[in-house]
């Protein structure tokens, strides 16, 4: 087995450990709260580097080989060491953790840091509104964020090359009516049902960009109008006035808090499905971060989160972004 040409990334050695312990890689992926598919690839990048084979596959059984053998008492002691680094940094890291939850009353991301305060009821995450996650991004990379909520495939690649992402949920997607609309009759509406409508989604908000583009590419070749930029509303009471002053329905989510003289309703036919991610700044060691990613992966197991309704639609890039790509 030759010697890496180039320093190796921990997140690989710690893929090979896993799968090595467990024999299989999807309780592996589970373990480390990835997708299967991320995991297969850093176990193959790892392979590629090191020039070596690693493990055995077949269709009943994963194995070491020789070569895997001989690497994983070096693995794991790499990554105590790792390990030790970064406890000892984060012992004295006893500051807050900022959470951008994007809107009040949203249910996703309010209750994952819920479950995360519960898991680390010694450290402080503190809860933030930023509207959307294009521009609670820039505040992560500016330091002024730790960590949000939203569309991750959305975002420029300029600000996803600072960050890092762990899928949440497939969270079906919603049109919020006034209540004497047409369609406000009807218990869920159909796709097709929305052809000739002005639809608002945010269009013209610098800070929901991904919204916005995700509602764009829903909306082409189904005869669905985006509704032009309008002032920012901030507040129920104020964006409750627009919306009864234009009429226009809005695209939301199913868990979108309800508003006086509205009715929310799922749409089908296909179910659109927005991709949650959580996302924080590259390299931020913090111990409430651990928490809100294990928090992440156990309300998705519980939930089913990341089990794609059938039929439901999404862009091919976030396809590629919720497998863990």
């Amino acid at each position: 087995m030759p010697a890496p040409a180039a320093p190796m990334d921990p997140r690989l050695l710690r893929s090979f450990v896993a799968v090595a312990e467990e024999l299989h890689f999807t309780r592996a992926a589970a373990r480390l709260y990835v997708a299967q598919q991320a995991l297969s690839r850093d176990v193959r990048r790892l392979e590629r580097e090191l020039g070596a084979e690693l493990f055995v596959r077949t269709t009943r059984q994963v194995t070491l080989t020789p070569d895997g053998e001989r690497l994983l008492p070096h693995a794991r002691r790499v990554l105590a060491a790792h390990d030790d680094l970064l406890a000892a940094f984060a012992a004295g890291q006893a500051r807050p953790l900022l959470v951008d939850l994007n809107s009040p009353g949203l249910a996703t991301g309010r209750r994952v840091l819920h479950r995360a305060r519960e898991l680390a009821p010694d450290c402080e995450l503190m809860a933030r509104y930023e509207s959307g996650l294009t521009g609670a991004a820039a505040e992560v990379l500016a330091g002024r964020l730790d960590a949000s909520f939203g569309r991750f495939a959305g975002l420029d690649p300029a600000l996803r090359s600072g960050l890092e992402q762990q899928p949440v949920r497939y969270e079906p997607m919603a049109v919020v009516l006034p209540e004497d609309h047409p369609l406000a009759a009807t218990a869920r509406v159909p796709l097709s049902a929305l052809a000739g409508e002005t639809v608002y989604a945010g269009a013209g908000n610098p800070r929901t960009r991904e919204w916005t583009d995700l509602a764009q590419r829903l909306f082409e070749d189904r005869a669905i109008r985006l509704a032009p930029p309008l002032p920012l509303a901030v507040g129920d009471e104020e964006f409750g006035r627009i919306m009864a002053k234009t009429r226009n329905p809005v695209l939301a989510v199913v868990d979108f808090p309800p508003l006086p003289g509205t009715v929310r309703r799922p749409l089908v036919d296909p179910v659109p499905l927005s991709p949650v991610s959580l996302v924080w700044r590259k390299r931020l060691v913090h111990p409430a971060l651990t928490a809100l990613r294990k928090a992440v992966a156990e309300i998705a197991r519980e939930e089913g989160w990341l089990q794609r309704p059938a039929g439901g639609w999404i862009p091919a890039m976030d396809e590629d972004v919720m497998n863990g790509g």
